[in-house]
């Protein structure tokens, strides 16, 4: 365990937690995200035992918390999400200190770690916030009141085509095949249609 106390290391593990709990914050009851940050950060929680830190940088990461969970509640919070990133990069290489007051982590690794781990973050919780929020492609109550045609004959079951697609359709009076039909409402799967006169 030795290798731990690498303020590199340790860096670069603590980065991989957040990761981990972002991912299990927008994706929950998977399992696997949730592991493998507790896992990170107890490795983490080690070093910053034996590791000098900074209080101020870790209250940075604890205060990075606020604006990640606002931007996950509602679309369109980007600069939320931004400002996250930003502090949990500064935190993040602020934490472990040299001697002389500056990071002890690698400038090298901290610049390309952090741009990683940013592009990440930000790519993985916007795509995934957009998904969330946007409409279905395939909104079934926008099928009310269209029209279409009877592919079959229409009576207690038949199938129709509406919004290129063919449903399963009933209707209160026999519709034959190949004539227009209209959406009256929706049963489930089914449409209910009659006759487009």
């Amino acid at each position: 365990m030795e290798f731990l106390l690498d303020p590199n290391v340790a860096y670069l593990i603590l980065l991989a937690g957040v990761i981990l709990v972002m991912m299990a914050i927008v994706t929950p009851g998977t399992g696997i995200f949730e592991v493998g940050a507790l896992f990170c950060l107890a490795l983490v929680g080690y070093a910053l035992y034996n590791l000098s830190f900074n209080w101020w940088a870790l209250l940075i990461l604890a205060f990075s918390i606020v604006p990640f969970v606002y931007s996950i509640q509602k679309p369109k919070r980007e600069l939320f999400l931004g400002l996250f990133i930003i502090l949990l990069v500064i935190g993040s290489i602020f934490i472990f200190p040299s001697d002389g007051g500056v990071p002890a982590v690698n400038p090298f690794v901290a610049v390309i770690s952090s741009a990683l781990v940013a592009g990440f973050i930000w790519t993985a919780v916007h795509f995934s916030m957009k998904a969330l929020f946007s409409r279905p492609s395939n909104d079934l109550e926008e099928l009310v009141g269209q029209t279409g045609e009877a592919k079959t004959k229409v009576e207690e079951e038949g199938s129709v085509q509406v919004a290129g697609e063919l449903w399963s359709a009933r209707s209160e009076q026999p519709i034959d095949a190949g004539s227009p039909i209209r959406v009256v409402r929706r049963e489930g799967f089914t449409l209910v249609v009659e006759k487009n006169i």
